[in-house]
């Protein structure tokens, strides 16, 4: 397996001896920010945390504030928009967008960190590792799906999720946390730790996470638990995954580059769950405020937190209501799928189930449409997303402009509309790393 951990120890060494030399002081005076998020007198990023929610789009990011009553840590970071077409269509997956984001080239839908013609694709979280940074990735998904998959592995496709799993270790991944047990063999895990990354597999594990340099949470056999449902499990949230990340990677001086993603939203807009993709944007916010927290004290830390697709074509208000009632959402309990799962075989408790999880009373119209849906969870959501006004027009990505958010050194960088491949571009550019893509 490659290790290119001695390469990180070198640079760290050579990096102490010339602040030893050159009597240069490791202490900075406290940084005052100014008001678009830049720390003064910083031009340099020294680490990057790339915060990525999964299918969220402007109208994602209204509805949740609706949600929310009030306005988001976004809010104030709004900065771009960017264009998300892949190279053969005007509609992108997660495998062509996560590749734009991670590589700065445009790629087809479903290839990982592969041009259209196979070539392998320099990643900007693998340049960042051959300057002597550490590495991370967080996601609810499984962390071999697409999208973190793309910021370090190289496969034609990818379903070959089983073939992505040791690359991120041959790709010396420093903190990598997420679902997706079944794609790393007992050889594999073994392998891992002859390495020295600490196995957890829980949220207590997790928060016992200390001394270690190297970390590898695999915390679900697949995808983790969307976040309504995650109380009956004991896996962590997305922002306790995140503060451990950032608490391990801090220990490089050489600085870090962390990748986070908010999976589930995706999910959520896939199946037309709006709740559930109100309350995974809810983690997800909490996972940037973990994120923020640490830049703001840091002041050598550029965030920058981009959608990579729109899911679901979801809209603020519809059924020609002509009005929204998002904050109905708060008291809805649990996803669609797990209601379903809770209606006996012939549904005759259907009013008790959206009673209870959802703090509806069903009209006579609507427990008939659940009784006769050939995929309850569907037909649920569907009632759920009419009573709040949350219109959808797929179940599917849309090719929407996607807003890009971004805070720290570096952020002027980030203006008008962009291609998704500027942003690692620019990216290397707040580190001063010479990053081309595709060479």
């Amino acid at each position: 397996m490659l290790k290119k951990t001695w390469k990180k120890k070198l640079l760290s060494l050579a990096l102490v001896s010339t602040i030893a030399v050159g009597g240069i002081s490791t202490v900075l005076p406290e940084q005052e920010v100014e008001a678009k998020g830049k720390p003064k007198g910083k031009d340099k990023a020294q680490n990057v945390i790339f915060l990525i929610p999964d299918g969220f789009s402007a109208a994602y990011a209204t509805n949740y504030r609706w949600y929310k009553g009030e306005d988001t840590v976004l809010d104030s970071m709004n900065i771009a928009m960017q264009r998300t077409y892949s190279a053969n269509s005007n509609i992108t997956d997660s495998a062509a967008a996560g590749t734009a984001m991670a590589t700065g080239v445009k790629t087809n839908n479903g290839m990982i960190s592969t041009d259209p013609t196979g070539k392998e694709l320099k990643t900007i979280l693998e340049e960042t590792e051959r300057k002597g940074k550490s590495s991370g990735l967080v996601a609810t998904s499984t962390i071999t799906y697409a999208t973190p998959a793309a910021f370090a592995s190289h496969v034609a496709s990818r379903a070959d999720e089983a073939d992505i799993a040791p690359q991120l270790l041959d790709n010396d991944v420093d903190v990598i946390l997420g679902g997706g047990q079944k794609y790393f063999t007992d050889e594999l895990i073994d392998e891992a730790k002859d390495e020295g990354y600490q196995l957890v597999t829980n949220k207590r594990e997790l928060d016992r996470v200390k001394k270690t340099n190297k970390v590898l949470g695999l915390f679900a056999e697949e995808g983790m638990a969307p976040e309504l449902d995650r109380e009956d499990t004991q896996q962590p949230s997305l922002a306790d995954m995140t503060e451990t990340a950032i608490d391990t990677l801090k220990k490089n001086k050489n600085g870090f580059f962390l990748m986070v993603e908010g999976s589930q939203i995706d999910w959520a807009g896939h199946a037309n769950d709006a709740a559930w993709a109100m309350k995974d944007s809810e983690a997800f916010e909490e996972a940037v405020i973990e994120a923020m927290d640490f830049a703001k004290k840091d002041g050598n830390t550029l965030v920058v937190v981009a959608g990579d697709h729109d899911t679901g074509g979801m809209s603020v208000g519809g059924y020609g209501n002509g009005s929204a009632n998002v904050e109905m959402l708060r008291d809805v309990t649990a996803t669609g799928d797990y209601m379903a799962s809770k209606l006996n075989k012939k549904r005759t408790n259907a009013k008790k189930v959206l009673k209870e999880y959802a703090a509806i009373d069903l009209t006579k119209a609507e427990v008939n449409a659940i009784k006769n849906a050939d995929n309850p969870a569907s037909s649920i959501n569907q009632i759920i997303s009419e009573r709040a006004s949350v219109g959808w027009t797929s179940t599917g990505h849309t090719g929407i402009d996607i807003p890009v958010y971004t805070y720290g050194p570096g952020s002027e960088l980030f203006t008008g509309t962009m291609e998704n491949t500027d942003l690692p571009v620019n990216m290397a550019k707040a580190m001063k790393m010479n990053f081309k893509p595709g060479k």
